[in-house]
């Protein structure tokens, strides 16, 4: 099942996709926002384009745990992306996922302004590749 990552910022919203038997997850790019309905439109597009079969969408918590503004507008984000696509739409803890890229990316030698780029694609790959490494022990004997 092909499923999309999203790394959803006020700013930019990075997205992940897996490969069509849910076994990698690779960093696609990164959408810039404007308008709430061009973000839609963008991934109603990719939805149709790449296949995509279900979604899962960062929630941003506090080192804690705890909901924050952020994870409310996330929820907010995620519902309506149900909504529009009529696709499975899951939530996964995102805590650290930004800075786990970024080292990530640092460490492969890419320079900053490459990095700032790529950052959110590469975190929404970090949590697609949480879920679907969750998926797949559900089904584990």
């Amino acid at each position: 099942m092909r499923t999309l990552g999203v790394d959803y910022g006020m700013k930019r919203v990075g997205l992940a996709l897996s490969d069509s038997e849910g076994r990698l997850a690779l960093p696609y790019r990164v959408i810039e926002r404007t308008t709430r309905e061009a973000l839609f439109g963008a991934l109603a597009e990719i939805v149709e384009k790449e296949g995509v079969e279900a979604v899962v969408v960062g929630l941003p918590l506090s080192l804690d745990g705890e909901e924050t503004l952020s994870s409310r507008q996330c929820r907010n984000f995620a519902a309506s992306l149900a909504r529009r696509t009529g696709l499975p739409v899951s939530l996964m803890d995102e805590r650290l996922t930004s800075a786990e890229a970024e080292r990530s990316l640092m460490q492969a030698g890419c320079n900053s302004r490459k990095r700032r780029k790529s950052l959110d694609a590469h975190a929404a790959a970090l949590i697609l590749r949480t879920h679907l490494d969750h998926s797949a022990g559900e089904g584990a004997c």
